[in-house]
């Protein structure tokens, strides 16, 4: 079982209650997402597009905004070099369809997962130069693609780079050295000159603040450039930044947006989905719309999805989307059936003693690697490599736990890979196959982690007793959206509950519907999504099948619970409940 513990960070929560008309709940909860001080939390609460960062203030913006300007007007041919997650697909769609407005002459390129690899690389380099291209944009990706931007440069070719992840270093003796490729504008506020305060933008968002300045320079409006506002939100949740400062807002007012978007493309998917515009949420883009875009580039080719949001009408975007969520269809059957594999392996080999769990399934998508990683993480509370079968020997994908750094222990035994990269909470690699078993047992004689590092922790935001839970509350609480990274959802715990009754539900049983009586008398439903036989399992075990069957038959039953869970108001044929979702339960 996890470690329950409670968020214990200080503060006068009676006074910022009073100060911002919350609930002392809520003010312990914006706390604990370590907003400090009354200026940061104003904005946190009431924060507008007034309070986000001015564009020019990034290093080169202006500079890359001017070239543009300059190959506009000279017709130059630009081509855009993308990438095929969202975040890929969002930067290229911002900056094509903005481009094509002010009268480029622009197409783009998204590298092909499986044959090209992440970013630029010579081919593409090669290929632009045959199809008489005279300016590369990069977007979100290039930072690091010193050796493929030299050659564009040796070719003659003008290199924008606009990016969001980290620039390349090399430790030396008096401190670190940056590999920043010779572009002629470099547009990413991690570089470690670049003033821009606020380091955490994905790179759509960087490229929304270069259409923010190109516009300016062209004499647009600034509403026509906030028209893309909406897909940098989306880009930033899909992309998995954190929902903190200057990415709160543009989550919080981009959502706002896509609830009246005119995408055409945008619209299907989400009717494709049977999501109302208006209702939705930073959940819905990271479970449910985000994850189709993402089958296309994983599956297939991320063109599709970006011909999807390039949809000229209604018809034709209905089409692409019902394309994508087939494929997410198909995406998310393959995943099943990686996960239930390397579930086996671990259970029934020696696997299942090791502390980091490198699992070779030669079958697997490759592209899927990295969520089959990410859901046995969740399940062992392991760091995890998933690793494939590919043209080239192995690939992998891994990902990891707060204890543990991914790109430290790789680099151990970094003679062992053809390539690899990545930071501590995930990575990506290649390496010949011979070298799999010896890559899994060196990780494990060189790991330090300890039996309590591979205990699951469960972080509680407040003890609350059923009892003071409210309608009130509950509506309260939808303020601290949009959750995401680092925004999460606010959780509570309650303890000795007593179970008055149970109830299996859904097509594959995999919903527990339980009545539970709070000690103060509260009684009010909760449901668990999950493994609903395995907390049957627990209960019988605990108390016994008399109580368990007791419970089934709605006959009360004397055991008693203790929840991890959320409040929510359900409604049910025009009626009105509270209920509360369970996460965990011991």
């Amino acid at each position: 079982m996890e470690k329950w513990v409670v968020a214990a960070k200080r503060a006068d929560f009676k006074k910022i209650a009073e100060k911002f008309g919350i609930d002392q709940v809520t003010a312990r909860i914006i706390r604990n997402r370590d907003v400090i001080g009354e200026e940061a939390m104003e904005r946190y609460l009431f924060g507008t597009l007034k309070d986000l960062h001015q564009p020019r203030m990034m290093k080169d913006i202006e500079l890359a905004a001017g070239i543009l300007k300059e190959k506009i007007e000279q017709g130059k041919q630009i081509r855009i070099l993308g990438d095929y997650d969202i975040d890929g697909v969002q930067s290229v769609y911002i900056l094509f369809d903005a481009l094509k407005r002010c009268g480029a002459q622009v197409d783009y390129a998204i590298p092909d997962r499986i044959a090209d690899g992440y970013g630029v690389n010579e081919r593409l380099v090669h290929q632009a130069l045959a199809d008489g291209v005279d300016t590369m944009l990069t977007c979100d990706n290039g930072i690091a693609a010193f050796q493929e931007i030299t050659l564009a440069k040796e070719l003659g070719m003008t290199v924008i780079i606009t990016d969001h992840h980290e620039v390349p270093y090399e430790d030396q003796g008096e401190g670190r050295s940056y590999r920043i490729p010779p572009a002629d504008a470099v547009v990413n506020p991690k570089q470690p000159d670049c003033p821009y305060p606020f380091k955490s933008l994905c790179g759509a968002a960087v490229a929304f603040k270069l259409i923010q300045v190109l516009y300016e320079e062209l004499g647009f409006s600034e509403e026509e450039a906030l028209s893309y506002l909406e897909n940098a939100a989306f880009a930033t949740v899909g992309d998995v930044m954190e929902l903190q400062g200057e990415n709160r807002i543009l989550v919080k007012e981009g959502i706002k947006a896509l609830h009246q978007t005119k995408n055409y493309g945008i619209r299907a998917l989400a009717a494709r989905n049977q999501i109302p515009l208006n209702s939705i949420k930073s959940y819905h883009i990271g479970f449910v719309l985000g994850p189709c875009l993402n089958a296309s580039g994983r599956l297939d080719t991320a063109k599709r999805a970006l011909n999807m949001l390039l949809a000229e009408n209604e018809y034709q975007a209905a089409e692409y989307a019902g394309d994508l969520y087939d494929l997410n269809a198909s995406r998310k059957e393959m995943t099943e059936q990686g996960v239930q594999q390397a579930k086996d392996l671990v259970e029934h080999t020696e696997l299942k003693k090791d502390k980091v769990l490198v699992i070779y399934l030669p079958q697997c998508h490759e592209s899927l690697a990295g969520i089959v990683a990410g859901r046995i993480r969740e399940q062992y509370h392991r760091p995890v490599f998933v690793l494939t079968k590919s043209e080239e020997g192995v690939k992998g994908s891994g990902r990891s736990i707060e204890q543990y750094s991914m790109y430290e222990e790789m680099t151990k035994c970094k003679e062992l890979f053809l390539k690899y990269g990545g930071h501590p909470m995930a990575a990506g690699l290649s390496l010949p196959e011979e070298n799999v078993t010896i890559f899994r047992q060196r990780l494990n004689e060189l790991t330090t982690l300890t039996d309590e590092d591979l205990q699951g922790k469960v972080v509680i935001d407040v003890p609350m007793p059923l009892d003071y839970i409210s309608k009130e509350l509950i509506e309260q609480l939808s303020i601290l959206e949009p959750f995401g990274k680092s925004n999460e959802k606010p959780v509570f715990a309650d303890r000795n509950l007593e179970i008055l009754s149970l109830r299996i539900l859904g097509k594959n049983q995999n919903v527990c519907r339980i009545q539970v009586k709070s000690t103060g008398g509260t009684i009010l439903t909760a449901i668990y999504f999950g493994q609903a036989e395995q907390f049957l399992e627990f209960l019988r075990q605990k108390y016994g099948d008399q109580a368990v069957e007791q419970a089934l038959a709605g006959r009360g039953s004397g055991m008693l619970i203790s929840l991890v869970y959320y409040p929510e108001i359900n409604v049910y044929n025009g009626r009105e409940s509270i209920q509360v979702i369970v996460k965990n339960y011991c």
